[in-house]
Order: structure tokens, then sequence, then C-alpha cells
């Protein structure tokens, strides 16, 4: 059941049902408003959202609205980038990464994702 851009914001109030309990896997990219390279990673990740419909999806977690989470991941530099399946960790990496990339690194894992 993903929605037309394949991304949801996650806060405390959903992280669970939407991130933890995924029947697909997750995508988490830990950022905020005044981070530069948290600016230049969002549109980059919302481009390749839909390419990944149905198998990864991603989620925005505002560190400043949404501290427990990124408390509870030990976020200690944005943006930070979390693959979850299945409720557990798989990967995780820190800084600003183009789109092709991110691909490349999801598809280590899951194979060709389309697009």
């Amino acid at each position: 059941m993903a929605n037309a851009t394949n991304t949801f914001d996650a806060t405390a109030d959903n992280f669970d049902k939407e991130v933890a309990q995924s029947g697909v896997p997750v995508l988490i990219d830990f950022w905020a408003a005044w981070c530069p390279p948290c600016r230049m990673l969002k549109p980059e990740l919302a481009a390749l959202a839909p390419e990944l419909a149905g198998k990864v999806r991603v989620a925005f977690v505002d560190v400043d609205a949404e501290p427990s989470i990124a408390e509870a991941f030990a976020v200690r530099g944005i943006p930070a980038l979390f693959l979850m399946k299945d409720g557990e960790v798989i990967d995780s990496w820190t800084g600003f990464t183009p789109r092709a990339a991110v691909k490349a690194r999801l598809e280590k894992h899951f194979g060709t994702l389309g697009g």
C-alpha cells in the first residue's frame, strides 16, 4: 500500500507500526532543516522513492521534532541513513549520498530495484 511517492514522515507515534513492523524494508533518513547536506539529500531520496515502491519505503525523521527516535538509533551526525528489514538495522551510513549511490547500496541487499 505505497502512497504515490512511497515516502512518509516517521514520528514517535507511528514509528513502531510504519517502520519496525513494516512488511517491506524501510530506509530511514535522519535530517534537520538547518542541515545543508540534509536539504540536498531529501530530494534525492524523494526522487528515488517511486522506483522503490513495493520493495523499500523511505521514512524521514526530523531529529529536532523527534529526538527520541534519533537517540534510539544513536544518531551522532546527519544526514544519517538506516536501512531496516524485519525490525532490524541491516545497514547504516552518514553523509550526503547521491541517488545512484543510495540505489546501488540498496541493491546490494535486495537485488535490482527497477527504474
